[in-house]
């Protein structure tokens, strides 16, 4: 049995058969034609090329119509890489030219644009080389004749495995016939985890050496909770996983029957549950499972869906439907988190060499302040159509603070001259996400009218552990003594100053940690909907004298091991059929 960790993507569990998808790179040897026989395969190419544009059309409008029109605008990439008339003539003319046939002209400049996004040494481009490879397939496919997709042929349920399944790929998928997908490559922000996450199925990226081990057929594990394959398991380790899936489908008929219940304690104390979304449709999931309301919008999928930036009305229109869908329950907006890995670095001449320390969040906003006022002047405008709540990301030094305040402000006074209406007692909050912010929380408190503890990012940037490097995840936890001290600072200084407190990290979603959170003082947790039962769960099963008992006896360990070990043992004494890995990290 080989065990590869991976990037969870998409939660859940799933046993079955790998199919394993074909490279994307096949060769295409070098092949000369008469000078008599370039007229056709000119032809041949146009043809193709036409075909390819059409398919992608009737492909990005069954995702909207399917999944939404975020995910749909994964195409546009595609489709506008088809239009763009300096890909096509290059081709045209080596034909001309060399008088090779059109589909060695075809792969050969397709994989040199692939390499040289390859070369830049990122993920975002890493991730275009990928796109790139993908039309590549496509434009080759009608070329050969080879227009029927394996994918569209299943007759049986099965897990897909790959070195990197493209967006044109995951769109296409049956979820119905494809119950899960693992793969080498990828991250947690790239267009197909976008999709997996909106398919629900469960899905781990980021394998690395998968495709080495694991071949056509073989029976494999996916475990979507915690971001492992398992590789030809024994008969043990398979029963023991069924048992979990099994588990995991009676705990889900159980917390259904718990969603529509309130979140109080045994003591008559309510937990506010709220959801985080990246797309306003999500909202109907959020009430489904009993939440209050949206906690955490990430607007930055409205420019990660999308191969340029969306304008002031798409922004709005995005805003208005996500207040509608809400009707009347507040919706929390955060301004865009661009830079690291996304969309900043696709766009920058030279990529940063460490961009989750550089021009992210709101030092990119405040360097682009066209891309920021934008947003702003529509996240106004939708102001005056519900309750509307707006926190910057990643606020590190008051300067900072007092630069976004004014900006907001400036774009008020000229909704006003334009006679534009909006809620001018709009409340505004920060994002606590940096060590800088959570020792500085009493000075950030006189302010602003609330913060958001945004734990993924505290944790990452008080222990120095990327959270996406498998190398060191180990060392990436949530019971860090460092990060509940700073935890602490930033509760202490929300209550003194009396303004309102969520945390909308992972930590939210996490039953292990939920009676410590209450304990330390949260009222207000944002986390995933699905989340949202089990941890409803919790909260009624406990008393706030209980979570603070908790809470002074885990503030006094010097280790995380104490830490877990500590609420692990608590959990199992409300939830006795939990196991160490129910919540944890």
């Amino acid at each position: 049995m080989e065990v590869i960790r991976g990037i969870p993507v998409s939660p859940g569990i799933v046993i079955g058969r790998a199919f394993a998808l074909g490279e994307a790179d096949e060769h295409v040897p070098l092949r000369r034609v008469p000078p008599a026989d370039i007229p056709r395969q000119l032809e041949r190419l146009a043809a193709a090329w036409e075909r390819s544009s059409a398919e992608l059309e009737s492909l990005r409008e069954r995702t909207a119509r399917e999944l939404g029109e975020e995910p749909a605008k994964i195409f546009e990439f595609h489709i506008g890489l088809l239009k763009d008339r300096s890909l096509f003539e290059p081709i045209r003319a080596e034909i001309e030219r060399e008088g090779v046939i059109a589909e060695y002209a075809v792969s050969s400049r397709f994989k040199a644009l692939a390499a040289q996004f390859k070369a830049m040494g990122n993920e975002v481009f890493r991730q275009k080389a990928n796109d790139v490879i993908d039309l590549d397939r496509r434009v080759l496919g009608h070329l050969i004749g080879l227009t029927a997709n394996r994918l569209a042929t299943l007759d049986r349920q099965v897990i897909l495995i790959g070195h990197e399944l493209t967006p044109s790929q995951a769109a296409a998928l049956d979820p119905a016939k494809v119950v899960g997908f693992a793969t080498d490559a990828g991250g947690r922000t790239s267009h197909t985890s976008i999709i997996a996450r909106a398919l629900d199925i469960p899905a781990v990226v980021g394998c690395q050496t998968l495709t080495h081990v694991c071949e056509d057929g073989d029976e494999i594990i996916v475990d979507g909770d915690i971001g492992q394959v398992l590789v030809q398991p024994d008969a043990e380790t398979i029963e023991r996983y069924r048992r979990l899936v099994q588990r995991d489908r009676t705990l889900r008929q159980g917390l259904r029957e718990i969603a529509p219940l309130a979140p109080e304690t045994l003591d008559g104390v309510r937990i506010s549950l709220l959801g985080n979304i990246e797309f306003p449709r999500e909202i109907e999931t959020v009430l489904a499972n009993g939440g209050d309301g949206v906690g955490l919008y990430r607007t930055e999928y409205l420019f990660l869906a999308s191969e340029r930036e969306p304008t002031e009305e798409e922004h709005f229109e995005a805003y208005r439907e996500a207040v509608g869908r809400l009707g009347g329950r507040t919706l929390t907006i955060r301004t865009i988190d661009l830079g690291a890995d996304k969309y900043t670095q696709l766009r920058a001449e030279e990529p940063e060499r460490n961009p989750f320390l550089g021009l992210r969040s709101i030092r990119y906003c405040l360097q682009n302040l066209g891309l920021f006022r934008t947003q702003l002047r529509a996240l106004l405008r939708a102001s005056a159509l519900g309750p509307i709540k707006v926190m910057f990301p990643l606020v590190s030094t008051m300067t900072e603070l007092r630069q976004t305040r004014l900006i907001l402000n400036d774009v008020m006074e000229e909704l006003d001259e334009e006679g534009v209406p909006f809620d001018r007692k709009l409340p505004v909050g920060i994002m606590i996400e940096v060590p800088s912010a959570a020792l500085m929380a009493r000075v950030f408190a006189r302010e602003v009218a609330f913060f958001s503890l945004g734990t993924n990012d505290l944790i990452q940037y008080t222990l120095a552990v990327d959270r996406g490097n498998e190398r060191v995840a180990g060392l990436y936890t949530g019971a860090s003594p460092a990060v509940l001290q700073l935890m602490k600072i930033v509760v202490r200084a929300a209550r003194q100053a009396r303004i309102d407190l969520s945390i909308c990290g992972e930590m939210a979603g996490e039953a292990l940690y939920t009676m410590l959170l209450i304990g330390m003082g949260l009222r207000t947790l944002s986390l995933v909907p699905s989340q949202i039962p089990q941890i409803k769960r919790v909260i009624r099963a406990v008393d706030v004298p209980q979570c603070e008992r908790l809470a002074r006896r885990v503030g006094s360990f010097d280790s995380e091991r104490q830490v877990l070990s500590t609420l692990r043992d608590e959990l199992r004494k409300i939830v006795p059929e939990s196991s160490g890995g129910l919540g944890a990290d």
